[in-house]
């Protein structure tokens, strides 16, 4: 007879591994089975006893152990959480309150402080009647007393409240609930279609391809004279923390050195900056790099006028196409020749535009919210409407133009801080094509900090109303077809730069909220729940490690609706504030961290010398001043932190409407609601940029 398999023998046997464990008891109210004894394999086996007593004791030890320490763990959150929001609100602790010019932000706080004191008057409205049973008008056990003592004019007040509600204010909001649910649908669906179109082209896998070797010469000698001419800009203004990664990077660039020329435009207003990048440029210089320091006295127009200035140099003529880096760009080496051969038979081709990829992007959890962002607007968004439209927003960096669509064109503009957008507008009115490589990426950061974050935000969100307002005429009177037209206006002005933060906003930042005081005015659960957390996971979806962070990153996007529509009304109706210009501050992060030392080490192979062999005791003092001001500009400065005080505000506001939602039962709006309103705690005290391990 063939031996019987008996899995619970191998089971004992692997137990046996280790350290053994007595265990005594004394008095056991349950029979012991050995395992091994002769006779185990002809008793029948319970199958609920798989495992001994002592097995499931431990399992139960670690699950309860398991769940002491996400006690623990959760508890020291919160009590680190609530000892910062003691020392920054309460004491003032190594905080400032943060500028408020940012699009007349001041009436805008004045409005959610107005809202906030209702509130909290409404609420204790509501607490009261609720104790005193008279939550609903309809209550058939509700007295109108007619006497003048003060519970009855109490009484009487919250009965008027509630007959004017229900026939004054409760249509107005059931009314702007229903237009902003609309524009969210609208605008959910553009961004299925759009998430639909980028599926699409992953699985046909369509992508620009170059065809054969475009500088293949079968002239050995002139092989050279195939290669364009090239110029590369680098415009930056007071970057002492990236301008020698940038500077680094560029000149590292594989195309021949008689081919290509570098220009630094440099706006800076610090002297001792101005120095350093002076001694950089002439550096690389003496290694044979044709690199140009340009400055200028006057700073007009910002970016666009540096651009512009820079462009009316003469020997800008001899040169076919242009490279804009920002100062915290770093392309590789192989840059040009990933880029330049798109243009090769391509006459109608203007422009091609490179992707992003954030060095910093596990540094805090803001960079992490950002990158989900700006994934799905390049992965999306960006290649979409490259494929399909030959068009999208030039991103003002990583890519390359042809100078003579840009010149067509009408060249750069300072007419609005989106000079990028302006350009590319009118390129598109022009007849010119674009086209967008996902696949060919350039290092960069992400701001660190929710005060650089906030700032450059404005700047995207108030810059392209401001642009929407000049170029409308020209968009209705070109001669582009009419789709093109739509699209322009309809898409990519009014849904995504307009609409977006208008009902983002006033949907879950002022709705939402009416609606907790104002029962009458209902807001469909599907709108606070299933909609959302189905474009919060299209958003996602591009950047796949980042879905664990989903529900901070939707908490965080309708906290930011609030800077994104303070920019918006303040472009649409040319602020003052719309018209300003912030560097964001950039920390000098590169996950290339041998770059420079690739440089020095090819310095040192060379033999070349950083300065000239013939230098003169005042030369070699000013190098050394130059390297004792790189070390006191390198030196760490402390962080800031500051208090928002329109978040904080609106944060007191939700939790309010959220203390109001316990008393009418809706268990789903008053967590998210609750959660909402930490948020908006956590940005207003500057805690969403904080480090993570």
């Amino acid at each position: 007879m063939a031996p019987r398999l008996n899995f619970f023998d191998w089971w004992g046997k692997e137990t046996h591994r280790g350290t053994p464990v007595i265990v005594k008891m004394e008095n056991p109210n349950f029979s012991i089975v050995e395992i091994d004894g002769p006779d185990s394999a002809f008793k029948p086996i319970e199958k609920s006893r798989g495992k001994n007593a002592k097995q499931v004791t431990w399992v139960l030890l670690l699950k309860a152990n398991q769940a002491v320490g996400f006690v623990a763990w959760f508890a020291t959150i919160l009590w680190t959480l609530f000892g910062t929001i003691k020392n920054r609100l309460i004491f003032r602790e190594g905080v400032s309150l943060a500028s408020e010019k940012l699009g007349k932000s001041n009436l805008l706080f004045r409005i959610i402080k107005v809202c906030l004191v209702i509130s909290l008057i409404m609420l204790a409205f509501e607490i009261v009647a609720y104790f005193k049973g008279w939550d609903y008008f309809q209550n058939p056990s509700l007295y109108i007393p007619h006497t003048s003592d003060v519970l009855g004019l109490f009484h009487i007040t919250y009965v008027g409240w509630l007959d004017f509600r229900a026939d004054y204010i409760a249509p107005f909001v059931q009314n702007l609930s229903t237009f902003c649910t609309v524009l969210f649908l609208i605008q959910s669906l553009d961004r299925l279609v759009l998430c639909l179109g980028c599926l699409y082209i992953k699985c046909m896998k369509i992508k620009p391809r170059i065809e054969g070797d475009p500088f293949k010469s079968d002239d050995l000698e002139g092989s050279y004279n195939s290669y364009p001419m090239v110029l590369v800009q680098i415009p930056m203004c007071n970057e002492k923390e990236v301008y020698e990664l940038s500077i680094s990077a560029v000149c590292q660039l594989d195309w021949p050195k008689d081919r290509l020329l570098i220009q630094i435009l440099d706006d800076s207003d610090n002297e001792c900056i101005q120095d350093l990048i002076k001694s950089e440029v002439a550096k690389w210089n003496q290694k044979g790099i044709n690199i140009i320091y340009r400055h200028r006295l006057v700073r007009t127009g910002y970016k666009a006028g540096n651009l512009k200035s820079a462009m009316s140099c003469d020997y800008v003529k001899d040169y076919e196409f242009v490279a804009i880096f920002d100062a915290d760009f770093q392309p590789t080496p192989d840059f040009l020749k990933q880029t330049v051969p798109h243009f090769k038979d391509n006459p109608d081709l203007g422009l091609v535009q490179t992707r992003w990829a954030f060095v910093n992007k596990d540094e805090n959890l803001l960079t992490r919210l950002q990158n989900i962002n700006l994934c799905f607007h390049f992965e999306v968004e960006q290649q979409v409407n490259g494929v399909f439209l030959n068009f999208f927003g030039f991103n003002g960096t990583a890519g390359i133009w042809r100078i003579k669509a840009l010149e067509e064109s009408g060249g750069w503009l300072e007419r609005t801080t989106v000079e990028d957008m302006d350009i590319a507008v009118r390129a598109h009115l022009n007849g010119w094509k674009f086209i967008y490589l996902n696949d060919v990426r350039v290092l960069c950061e992400v701001p660190e900090s929710f005060e650089a974050y906030r700032k450059q935000q404005h700047r995207w969100h108030s810059g392209p109303m401001q642009l929407f307002r000049v170029c409308l005429p020209a968009i209705v009177t070109s001669k582009i077809s009419i789709w093109k037209k739509a699209n322009l206006i309809l898409l990519f002005f009014l849904l995504r730069k307009l609409i977006l933060p208008f009902y983002s906003f006033t949907l879950f930042c002022v709705v939402l909220p009416l609606t907790m005081f104002i029962p009458e005015a209902e807001l469909p659960f599907w709108v606070v729940c299933y909609i959302p957390i189905l474009m919060t996971l299209l958003n996602i979806l591009p950047a796949p490690k980042a879905i664990p962070f989903i529900a901070p990153y939707l908490l965080f996007e309708n906290t930011m609706s609030v800077t994104k529509f303070n920019a918006m009304v303040s472009g649409l109706f040319q602020l003052g504030s719309s018209y300003e210009w912030v560097v964001t501050k950039k920390a000098g992060r590169s996950s290339e961290s041998d770059l420079l030392a690739a440089a020095e080490k090819d310095l040192k192979v060379s033999g070349a010398p950083q300065i000239s062999r013939g230098a003169s005791e005042s030369e070699l003092s000013v190098l050394n001043r130059l390297n004792k001001q790189k070390d006191e500009t390198s030196t760490p400065v402390k962080k800031s932190n500051k208090i928002y005080r329109k978040e904080l505000a609106l944060a007191f506001l939700l939790l309010t409407a959220s203390a109001r939602s316990l008393l009418s039962a809706h268990g789903l709006h008053f967590y998210f609601l609750l959660f909402q309103g930490v948020t908006f705690l956590l940005v207003g005290l500057d805690l969403i940029g904080e480090q993570i391990s």
